[in-house]
């Protein structure tokens, strides 16, 4: 490694040319890589919802669909309405009543069967399908097309609306995201460092990785919008204790008496050896996310485990260049660092530890209560804006259709056409349904077969099924639509073992039968990826228990003040939060019983060993921890899209809470348990033979 670390001393200026150099085919990658808004197509292929959405997409061309509402517009304007609609590219047909019968006939003379379909009162409602799926580019185009064509009085809802208008939402929002991360960042670093100058080259430091991570995304074929909104964030937050520990050991080893050039070397060679250990819990932490069902989760885990190995890369290789190249002004300007050692703070918690423990062993049990009955929602419409105009669209159809979602019933061809007209009959029967959209349903209002369009028999008839459409009141990722949802499926088996339930609803409530099992199975896994691996660095038993438990006692804190405060969060928070916090500040307890196993070495005692180790970690620890809280709070102020704002604010409050924890308990922990540390800790105070010699030169 040292070896290594010369030549990056040595050729400083060709490693800035290349980092620079680095960032075209990045900059290329980023644009190039296709970005996912529709979360639903991360549920895992082979569930029943997602086999119904293939049948939709492959046989039917209606993966994507949107409702407009059409208020108080004569026929005729509605017929070239449609019409425009239609010769949208992107856009595969435009369905109303005059594809079952002749648009002069007037409304009130229509079979009830067909009128309470496409009419209420002033309104009519027509459907469009899309020759793509939600999330795709063709569909998002046409989207914009169809929202440029609508009338004053025209509303447009549905999933694939909302999927477009989140789109806008992310991308406009996007930069701010970074700008004010960024500007926060600084200001903490400002609070923390000596000089004024080193915020900027931190900042620029891990600017290369960030570019880096998001253009090399690429590879990995698309990301979703959660991923690619919050990767930059969570880069800078995670990794700017790399760049701290670097330029600290940097400034020693000088005042040790070496030259600038030599100093670097050791501290590249010290750093890398601290923050390859370090960074392995967080990047642990991450990959752990890749065991959920839910397709999202390995998304954003090897996106942001991607970013955390370039953060270390780029922390030992173009950092080392940046603060050579700027060494002389990096300290010529300096001022007093405002962030303190908490000297006060080490004497009272090291005083009063067995209280300090007492009253953490207390609030444990109201928050792990709290945790588990935190409210959760699932829909996309509850993290938007109210006034976007597709949640105005969509509560437009429930207002004058009574219609939340749509369920997709599809059937084997073999299914008999009176088969089909029994199950439409009983399940218009059900609780909360408004409208069953059939074939056979408009031959039973006395329309005969050859009086429908061969165009309308397609679009319940291909690939060797049927399709039936089915409206209802209930929202989606309701106890209520949970239960309709059932009760439909164990009719249609009845008649078809092989018949699936497609939509928007099918979809999420899988979504939240798969998110309540991914919950388990990311929590347990990261603790026990990370627990093994503080468990190797340190070659103890004992040290992973109590570092893990410190900051799951953190985590829980966080995850139950929304129950306290009457806050539901998204589902993608209750999965991914624990993870996250625990890989990205368990490094704030690793730094900290480090220096008391150093100190402890030294030849001092517990107490005096845990106060030396509480008063130089916490200034490292403070800044680190604000740092990333200013990253995320940043967003979190800024975001209109509450799933990106309540992710951020939960992640920004973790940072502070995990902080606290480590400042006030890990003190307490130490003091307690620091006989029990040396007794399953293998050489915990050093090697008999190397402590011999010390020793009996001392």
């Amino acid at each position: 490694m040292e070896r290594l670390a010369r030549w990056i001393v040595k050729c400083r200026v060709l490693i800035l040319i290349m980092a620079v150099a680095l960032l075209i085919p990045a900059a290329i990658g980023y644009i190039g890589t296709y970005v996912n808004y529709d979360i639903l197509t991360y549920l895992p292929d082979d569930l029943e919802s997602m086999v119904g959405q293939g049948y939709l997409e492959n046989d039917f061309n209606m993966a994507g669909t949107a409702m407009i509402t059409v208020e108080h517009m004569a026929t005729n304007d509605l017929l070239a309405l449609k019409e425009e609609l239609a010769a949208i590219p992107g856009v595969d047909e435009v369905l109303w009543q005059d594809d079952v019968l002749d648009a002069s006939v007037p409304a009130e003379m229509l079979p009830e069967e067909i009128r309470s379909i496409y009419y209420n009162e002033n309104a009519t409602m027509m459907m469009v399908t899309f020759t793509d799926k939600s999330a795709s580019d063709s569909t998002m185009k046409a989207l914009e097309q169809i929202n440029a064509t609508l009338k004053e009085n025209c509303f447009m809802g549905g999933m694939s609306a909302i999927v477009a208008d989140t789109k806008t939402i992310a991308e406009n929002e996007m930069p701010f995201y970074v700008v004010v991360a960024v500007v926060l960042s600084v200001v903490v670093l400002m609070l923390g460092m000596q000089s004024w100058l080193v915020p900027f080259i931190f900042i620029t430091g891990i600017g290369f990785a960030v570019v880096y991570n998001l253009g090399s995304n690429i590879f990995l074929g698309q990301v979703c919008y959660i991923t690619k909104s919050l990767a930059a964030v969570l880069q800078l937050g995670v990794t700017m204790d790399f760049s701290i520990f670097l330029l600290h050991r940097y400034d020693e080893e000088k005042e040790n008496g070496m030259n600038s050039e030599d100093a670097m070397v050791h501290a590249i060679v010290n750093t890398f050896t601290s923050i390859s250990g370090s960074s392995l819990t967080t990047i642990a932490g991450f990959l752990a996310m890749c065991t959920m069902s839910l397709a999202l989760g390995a998304d954003i885990g090897i996106v942001m485990a991607k970013g955390v190995v370039l953060g270390v890369l780029s922390t030992v290789i173009i950092l080392p260049a940046l603060i050579l190249f700027f060494d002389k002004p990096i300290h010529k300007y300096t001022h007093r660092t405002f962030i303190p050692k908490l000297t006060k703070l080490s004497d009272f918690v090291i005083k009063h530890h067995k209280s300090v423990l007492v009253v953490a062993v207390l609030l444990f049990v109201p928050f792990a209560i709290a945790q588990s009955k935190t409210d959760v929602y699932y829909t996309l419409t509850d993290s938007l804006p109210a006034d976007l105009p597709s949640v105005m669209g969509t509560n437009e159809l429930k207002k004058q259709f009574d219609m939340a979602t749509s369920h997709f019933i599809i059937v084997d061809d073999s299914v008999e056409g009176y088969q089909i007209s029994d199950m439409c009959k009983q399940i218009e029967k059900m609780d909360g349904i408004t409208s069953v959209v059939a074939y056979e349903k408009f031959l039973g209002a006395g329309v005969p077969d050859e009086f429908i369009p061969g165009d309308m028999k397609d679009s319940f008839a291909a690939g060797g099924k049927k399709m039936f459409m089915v409206n209802t009141s209930m929202k989606p990722a309701t106890p209520e639509l949970s239960k309709q949802l059932d009760d439909i499926n164990a009719l249609i088996k009845s008649y078809d073992n092989n018949a699936v339930i497609a939509g928007e609803g099918a979809l999420t409530n899988d979504l939240v039968r798969v998110s309540d099992q991914d919950f388990k199975n990311v929590n347990i896994s990261s603790i026990v990826v990370v627990f093994f691996i503080i468990a190797i660095v340190f070659k103890s038993i004992s040290i992973p228990v109590l570092l893990v438990a410190a900051i799951e006692f953190a985590i829980m804190i966080n995850m139950g003040v929304p129950y306290f405060t009457g806050t539901t969060i998204p589902f993608i928070a209750s999965i991914v939060i624990g993870t996250i916090q625990l890989g990205a500040t368990v490094d704030y307890a690793i730094l900290m019983t480090t220096r008391f196993q150093e100190e402890r070495r030294a030849g001092h005692g517990i107490q005096e060993a845990v106060k030396i180790a509480a008063e130089t970690s916490s200034q490292s620890i403070i800044t680190s921890g604000l740092s990333f809280f200013a990253a995320t709070m940043g967003v979190a102020l800024v975001s209109k899209i509450e799933l990106i704002k309540s992710l951020c604010l939960m992640l920004a409050r973790g940072a502070v809470i995990s902080m606290v924890v480590i400042l006030l308990v890990m003190p307490a922990i130490l003091m307690v348990f620091g006989k029990l540390i040396e007794k399953t800790t293998i050489h915990f105070l050093g090697k008999p033979e190397k402590l011999s010699k010390e020793r009996a030169v001392q």
